[in-house]
């Protein structure tokens, strides 16, 4: 049976049939994730694209000093993986970790490979989904760079307060790419 969130996850950009529905969700694995538990660790290959069915996860990575970086959350109804590692199969600069107990539905690269042969309409379905990423990428993009800590963090909290309520202050200030004490000072304006 096709999990009823995903299935309109989807219909947000394509219009499959039933049939296509049903074939499309025979490909996807449910995995459960327990709290802190990793999805993929910074220097392993990234064999898989994930959905979020329930729980939040914080994708980041480690500069050479062990600081770690936010790049962005996934939370319920959003998609993760590292685009990089997942298409070339090379190691990944990313770190993917449960931020509460999760479940994620998740399809491996060469299942996605057949679905792009056996239904044309994933292909279109990713290529939709990764057009809309790229413009939330570029946007954030932009924000880091022509907004203040200020307006970045009234932008996030406004726009994903579900996600804000989930995520300790130390992840949000390295999201926004600001210290900690930072955030404290613009909390407490």
């Amino acid at each position: 049976m096709m999990n009823e969130l995903l299935k309109q996850n989807i219909s947000n950009h394509v219009t499959f049939s039933e049939e296509e529905l049903q074939e499309f969700g025979k490909y996807f694995q449910l995995k459960t994730f327990k709290k802190k538990e990793y999805l993929l660790k910074q220097g392993d290959v990234c064999r898989f694209e994930g959905f979020v069915v329930s729980g939040c996860f914080r994708i980041f990575t480690f500069d050479q000093k062990g600081n770690d970086n936010t790049l962005y959350f996934a939370a319920r109804d959003w998609w993760l993986m590292d685009n990089d590692s997942f298409m070339h199969q090379n190691p990944s600069s990313l770190n993917m970790q449960a931020l509460e107990d999760s479940e994620v539905l998740m399809i491996n690269r060469m299942d996605k490979l057949m679905l792009y042969e056996k239904l044309p309409i994933v292909e279109k379905l990713f290529r939709i989904m990764s057009q809309k990423a790229l413009v939330a990428w570029q946007r954030r993009l932009i924000r880091n760079h022509c907004e203040t800590a200020k307006e970045r963090y009234q932008n996030f909290i406004t726009t994903y307060p579900s996600i804000a309520s989930k995520i300790k202050d130390k992840q949000m200030a390295s999201y926004l790419g600001i210290t900690h004490e930072f955030l404290s000072k613009i909390k407490k304006r």
